[in-house]
């Protein structure tokens, strides 16, 4: 569980000066991480649905304001992603074709079952918990690269653009041990941490890949846009994407029987962007 409590930082972003390839001269890596804006105002609204449910089964004061504060976090994530998707339209790249397998997925493939109350409805929510802290995993991964991602700056990748970015990697390397935290809290079974692993896991390869070929047919700019894993692997090695290998890594640790989130990432460092990042300084302004 976090040290400090979890707190919803209500940001907000002007998108006018941002490019079409953020990234300049970089379509695929522009268009590989915008499939973030995509998959995850879907993904952490389904997030929040899912811990209003759990609350009631939370044994544990600290545990619950954790939760609490979490869901405050990914409420907000999701709208800050939600608000580049008109940016994108008036460039030219309506994503609703993509947003709407990605809610369908979401609302009704991991959505409420009409489930007797009990056992059958307890089990699909313990499901559901299970398949967010493996998620979690990887959205904790991807804010400790994205905080650490140098290459992206060197390249001239469009500021407000990284803020957005950064600001969303902080929070999630902040609160990264709330879910497993919580998975373990209310059942912790070891063959259900796996199993929801390989669901999560082929689940976002899927979308992800599905997203990226998705941006690079529909940009208006490229003639024949084509997205591929070669591609991805050599931005890896770049430094504007994740290393292949770095992700591949991740795996046996997630499924170690001794993994905690806390092992992941430097709170000290998430929270020195949080206290940086124009965004974040801004809202807290605004609040004071």
């Amino acid at each position: 569980m976090s040290n400090t409590p979890l707190k919803a930082r209500n940001v907000s972003f002007s998108w006018e000066d941002t490019p079409l390839h953020w990234v300049p001269g970089d379509p695929f890596t522009t268009h590989t991480i915008n499939v973030l804006h995509l998959l995850l105002p879907a993904g952490e609204r389904w997030f929040v649905h899912v811990y209003k449910q759990v609350l009631p089964y939370i044994r544990d004061e600290r545990l619950r304001e954790d939760v609490i504060g979490f869901i405050g976090q990914e409420a907000m994530h999701s709208q800050a992603h939600d608000e580049v998707l008109p940016h994108l339209r008036e460039q030219g790249l309506d994503p609703t074709p993509y947003t709407a397998q990605v809610d369908w997925l979401f609302e009704k493939l991991l959505g409420d079952r009409t489930l007797p109350p009990g056992r059958a409805r307890k089990w699909w929510l313990l499901e559901r918990v299970a398949i967010i802290a493996a998620i979690e995993h990887y959205t904790a991964f991807l804010g400790n690269w994205v905080l650490n991602a140098e290459e992206l700056d060197r390249r001239g990748a469009d500021p407000t653009m990284l803020d957005l970015l950064r600001w969303h990697g902080a929070e999630e390397v902040e609160h990264r041990s709330v879910a497993f935290d919580l998975f373990t809290h209310l059942d912790g079974d070891y063959r259900r941490r796996a199993r929801t692993w390989a669901t999560a896991f082929g689940a976002l390869v899927f979308l992800w890949q599905r997203g990226a070929r998705f941006f690079m047919a529909n940009d208006p700019t490229l003639v024949d846009g084509k997205a591929s894993f070669k591609e991805f692997y050599l931005r890896g090695r770049r430094g504007t994407l994740p290393a292949t290998g770095d992700m591949l890594r991740s795996i046996p640790r997630y499924l170690s029987r001794a993994y905690h989130p806390s092992q992941e990432g430097s709170t000290q460092q998430a929270l020195a962007y949080l206290a940086s990042s124009p965004a974040a300084t801004a809202a807290e302004k605004r609040a004071a």
